[in-house]
């Protein structure tokens, strides 16, 4: 196996840790060229307003949560972003390892304690996005709630359950505010339904969507063959596969020739342009990216698991009937992002981290260009 590292630049950046995204500096050339963003998936927003040692520079060494109020109403759009304050305390103890909590959120001053100033952090929001197909529960999702029409719509084409758009012929998102609303949606079985308390209480912990999707009847019947049985973590694309075949498909019918690759210059642009757009995860930390360029514009999608977020960009492409070069990952590349890339017939998956082995022996034998650790003004091709 031959990969091919260019480095054409003189580097500026130590590496970054795998699956993390380091920002690089805005040079005046690129705010002059004045590239417009489009950023289409503002993922979910939680707010933590913090109380902090303001003599202290060190991180903290404990949480202690003390007030949450969460504001959501049954008719917000599942779209736009909600917005959660939780206040903590942080450092539990002073230098002198006295305890500076005295009663649910207030502050007993010690010596050399000064008064402590609130700060916010924000957090990413992990929802259970659950996706009904023609009123059969397929599958559980583990997804930052924002363009969950795009998920959708992206999850179906790169199972292989749909060719086209066009078979998909309507959609609701509905946002579980209630447990009648959660009851409403569960699968039936009376052996097994919780009561509408034991709902309640899981709604207090959990933020639920679900998406009900209505396909044609050709669709349908692939369905009811590949149904999933287990929910899909947010960091697995492959769980609830049941057989090896599920999970390891053959994937000829795809297969094309490579095209030429992407230019260093390009990618590095691009990975410019992505740090820069990337402000969910700027905020928290907690979230990937999909992105491309399409008619001199960036497009952009942020999501808590790498492979939601290639599937939103993927429904977005499929809605728009977009043709693009390349996708640009923040994350690794493994096997289910080369399977989806390849059903999608995408040109190129480029990552900031690095691929598997089994990604680029996947990509390399159905035509799929793959190049990794674009970062530090350089990038390794996987694909010739």
């Amino acid at each position: 196996m031959i990969a091919t590292t260019h480095d054409t630049r003189q580097r500026q950046q130590q590496p970054t840790p795998e699956g993390e995204a380091t920002s690089m500096p805005v040079s005046a050339a690129d705010e002059e060229r004045n590239v417009p963003v489009i950023l289409l998936a503002r993922s979910h927003l939680i707010h933590r307003d913090y109380l902090k040692k303001a003599s202290d520079s060190k991180k903290a060494s404990s949480l202690k949560q003390v007030n949450s109020s969460k504001q959501a109403s049954s008719h917000q759009n599942p779209a736009q972003s909600s917005v959660l304050k939780q206040k903590a305390l942080v450092d539990s103890h002073d230098s002198n390892g006295l305890d500076l909590h005295s009663g649910e959120g207030s502050v007993k001053k010690a010596p050399g304690y000064f008064d402590p100033t609130c700060l916010t952090e924000s957090l990413a929001v992990e929802a259970a996005v659950a996706i009904v197909i023609n009123g059969i529960h397929y599958a559980v999702l583990m997804a930052s709630p924002s363009e969950l029409e795009y998920l959708a719509l992206g999850f179906l084409f790169s199972e292989g359950l749909i060719e086209r758009s066009q078979h998909l012929l309507d959609w609701e998102v509905t946002q579980i505010t209630s447990a009648s609303d959660m009851q409403a949606f569960s699968p039936n079985d009376a052996d097994k339904s919780p009561t509408l308390e034991q709902l309640q209480q899981q709604l207090q912990d959990y933020d639920a969507y679900v998406v009900e999707l209505t396909l044609n009847q050709r669709s349908h019947q692939r369905i009811q063959a590949q149904r999933r049985q287990l929910a899909g973590r947010t960091g697995c694309g492959m769980c609830g596969m049941t057989g090896l075949s599920q999970a390891l498909p053959d994937l000829s019918q795809y297969q094309k020739p490579i095209t030429n690759r992407p230019e260093l210059d390009y990618l590095l642009s691009m990975r410019q342009q992505i740090d820069a757009a990337q402000t969910t995860h700027q905020l928290t930390g907690a979230v990937h990216a999909a992105a491309t360029l399409y008619q001199g514009q960036l497009y952009i999608f942020e999501d808590v698991g790498r492979h939601n977020a290639l599937d939103k960009l993927i429904g977005w492409q499929l809605r728009q009937q977009a043709e693009i070069d390349c996708v640009v990952m923040t994350s690794r590349l493994s096997i289910e992002l080369v399977q989806k890339a390849v059903r999608s017939k995408l040109p190129w998956l480029v990552g900031m981290s690095a691929p598997t082995s089994t990604a680029v022996r996947v990509a390399q034998r159905y035509g799929l260009g793959l190049a990794g650790f674009l970062r530090d003004n350089r990038v390794t091709y996987y694909s010739e």
